[in-house]
């Protein structure tokens, strides 16, 4: 049952069914919403007020916060995530530092949990059927904190219960192309048991990839050398080092999908529609379970087989064979077998958002938004508290400024804590499944800060082109941390930068996934988005990521001692996404910078034109249109440009900002469609869908293109082509429509 709890702020007689009520209330301002008598139409930017932000954000507040949140584990549902749920309002209605209003909102998700009374287990079987060897059930118990009663045992979340057993093939990351080289060297895949290491492709592929080729269970393991840098020793691991120790274990969701897998497209109420949990897609279609490198090696180094290509070796200390089932001459007996043991269950759980508001003083009904999620698979200290810990330390110096009466920015800002992201993006999915005609009229932004500090060499972010020059803007304000006196800009630009035809050389702005709760915002709601995070030196580690990631070593003493000692980093996150929200909320203009697509389809359309054109040609389809389209966009565009400059120069009429603002906002929305990839669900960007095709342009016409190549001329694949290039010619036309003037019909 959905629960509304509200404090603080008047929010008028009625009762409140829903935290997309209190957004409502906060757009039309009536009695005491109305804006204070000192707010301004032409209220903009306090540039003091900024300034003061910046000083206030405190790296010890930050530390403190962190240690608090990662005090014990707090998996999505249990009671410690429900005390953090208190905590978060607590600090959101206290009456020195609090908001206007704090809310929580439930959601009925199906979650996926291992049986606490049959524990998973990898077992080698003898010939004779005695257990020759298990995997540990639980990871060591380094620094007392992995002997924690709560801590879950690693699992893989949504595989299948079943008990296969079968002889072990070496499968390097699980990609299609790796079972591929494997059938093609005439290896013996059905009903076997196959060792994939993570990284490659996304983790319930490795599944399905394998029970394509009838493989009855997959096993997952992170290799050192992917993780590492090679080091596999205990004492150059944690508590050593940040590196991953032997026994070290990724948990993970291996759904398909966002959001909760019952109730897509539906907010997960009581009264939703629900699917049958057998029918319901996205599942792993095998049992699956990850362990640690420590059992992989002694699974690995004892195969047998044809040594494993140059690029499947790794860190374990041996020759990669790949099987299958084991050789003679090592510690199992020929013939041994390798049985996963898969308990996993599936459980409906009550889980709760918690919503923070500030209302704004002159356009309450346009939201800024900035989010988190706050549940772990352990402790969760960098994924996700780090981010927690700066949302709380910056919300609590814009509650300090709210309750003295200094400051009340001019759009409304809503902090979010989102529930259950680690089994696929499930608060802030329901979130935007309940208010997706709210949001698509209201947001003007979402700001994303999920790991805050990867590691303390420099700023990472990723958004939507609009997003670029406020990124931009805010970090040559501020002062990178360490030694030198560079701003985080330029330190920036020193470890990830790009040419830019309109900028010259500028930092490297990366793409936005799905791999946090940005994604329903930007695919399904098309609102400008972005994730900042500070992270490492690419130039020092091979790491795909922090190496403790989803494992129980994620704690306090762990980001404390190796990940960023003195949490200035951590301080450098809260300024940088201070700034930001800062910018958006209160200036005048809106400072996003849609030109700056323009730059992005060019770049899309000549790779279109160079590795696509002779092929569409050859089939009589003309990339014209989509020219002709990119370039009304550019005009469009720049036009509009020129307008906001000379509004910025006089003293425009309210209602004229307030058009303006509407365009800039609405752009990202003209690149929906909801029927452009009907196998992908959520996904209606037409210019951040996934791209499984090999030319790195517009997603739809990429892939279309690459299903269609080998077909006839008049497949229906090639139909697809023609359908694809339509659908990007009308949401490009329909964009620069949107920019032009509008009293232009």
């Amino acid at each position: 049952m959905q629960c509304v709890k509200v404090l603080g702020g008047v929010l008028g007689a009625a009762a409140l069914l829903g935290l997309g009520i209190i957004l409502g209330h906060f757009a039309i301002p009536k009695g005491t919403d109305l804006p204070a008598p000192s707010a301004s139409a032409s209220q903009d930017l306090d540039l003091e007020i900024l300034e003061a932000v910046m000083g206030q954000l405190d790296a010890d507040r930050i530390r403190e916060n962190l240690r608090e949140l990662s005090k014990e584990p707090h998996l999505a549902t249990s009671s410690r995530d429900e005390v953090l749920v208190q905590l978060l309002l607590q600090r959101w209605q206290d009456p020195e530092s609090g908001l206007d209003s704090a809310g929580t909102s439930e959601y009925e998700v199906l979650l996926s949990f291992p049986s606490q009374k049959q524990p998973n287990r990898v077992d080698v079987v003898g010939p004779a059927g005695g257990i020759l060897f298990s995997s540990q059930r639980s990871e060591e118990n380094l620094t007392g904190e992995q002997g924690d009663p709560n801590v879950v045992p690693p699992y893989a979340a949504y595989a299948p219960p079943g008990t296969p057993q079968g002889l072990l093939v070496y499968a390097n990351r699980g990609s299609e192309e790796d079972f591929m080289e494997l059938y093609q060297q005439g290896i013996k895949l059905q009903d076997s048991i196959v060792l994939t290491r993570y990284g490659g492709v996304g983790r319930r592929a490795k599944a399905v990839n394998a029970a394509k080729y009838g493989v009855s269970g997959v096993l997952v393991y992170t290799d050192p050398a992917d993780i590492n840098d090679g080091k596999s020793l205990p004492n150059e691991t944690f508590p050593h080092s940040w590196g991953l120790p032997p026994s070290g274990v990724e948990r993970g969701s291996y759904f398909e999908y966002f959001g909760d897998p019952l109730t897509p497209y539906l907010p997960a109420n009581p009264s939703s529609f629900r699917l049958d949990s057998d029918n319901a897609s996205g599942f792993p279609p095998i049992p699956t379970q990850p362990i640690g490198f420590k059992d992989a090696e002694v699974l690995l180094c004892n195969l047998q087989g044809a040594s494993a290509p140059a690029a499947w070796q790794g860190a374990l200390g041996c020759d990669y064979k790949l099987g299958p089932g084991f050789r003679s001459d090592g510690i199992f007996p020929a013939g041994s077998q390798v049985n996963v043991s898969v308990y996993n269950r599936l459980e409906l759980r009550n889980s709760s958002n918690v919503l923070g508001i500030i209302r704004g003083a002159v356009e309450p009904d346009r939201y800024v938004l900035y989010g988190n999620h706050r549940d772990s698979w352990v402790h969760g200290a960098v994924d996700p508290s780090s981010g927690t810990a700066v949302l709380l330390e910056l919300s609590r110096v814009l509650g300090t400024l709210l309750k003295k009466g200094t400051w009340r920015p001019r759009r409304s800002i809503v902090f979010a804590s989102w529930g259950a992201e680690e089994f696929g993006l499930i608060g802030s999915t329901e979130f935007t499944e309940e208010s997706f005609s709210k949001l698509q009229e209201r947001a003007v932004a979402y700001i994303n800060v999920d790991i805050s500090v990867f590691a303390n060499a420099t700023l990472r972010a990723q958004g939507t082109p609009p997003v670029q020059s406020v990124i931009f803007s805010a970090a040559k304000q501020i002062r990178a941390p360490g030694p030198s006196s560079l701003s985080i800009y330029d330190n920036w630009i020193r470890y990830s930068n790009r040419s830019s035809p309109v900028y010259g050389l500028v930092p490297s702005l990366g793409t936005l996934g799905a791999g946090s709760d940005y994604a329903p915002f930007i695919h399904f709601l098309g609102i400008s988005s972005m994730d900042i995070a500070y992270t490492y030196d690419r130039g020092k580690t091979s790491a795909r990521i922090y190496p403790t990631y989803h494992t129980a070593f994620d704690t306090f003493d762990y980001v404390d001692k190796f990940v960023d000692p003195g949490f200035s980093s951590h301080q450098a996150v809260a300024r940088t996404v201070g700034s930001v929200l800062l910018r958006l909320s209160d200036s005048l203009f809106l400072p996003l910078n849609v030109s700056d697509y323009s730059e992005t389809l060019r770049s899309l359309l000549q790779a279109a034109q160079q590795d696509l054109g002779g092929l569409l040609e050859q089939h009589n389809i003309s990339l014209g249109p989509l020219v002709t389209a990119v370039e009304k966009f550019e005009e469009a565009a720049t036009v509009l440009g020129q307008h906001v400059s000379a509004l910025q120069k006089g003293t425009p009429d309210p209602l004229q900002v307030r058009m303006l603002n509407d365009q800039l906002m609405l752009l990202e929305r003209t690149f929906l469609n909801s029927r452009a990839f009907p196998e992908e669900r959520y996904y209606s960007h037409v210019l951040w869908a996934p791209r499984t095709g090999s030319v790195a342009t517009f997603p739809g016409l990429s892939n279309a293109c690459s299903k269609a190549m080998n077909t006839g001329p008049r497949s229906a694949a090639w139909a697809e082509v023609r359908r694809q290039l339509s659908i990007l010619v009308v949401a490009l036309e329909g964009a620069a429509a949107t920019l032009r003037p509008v009293a232009d019909l």
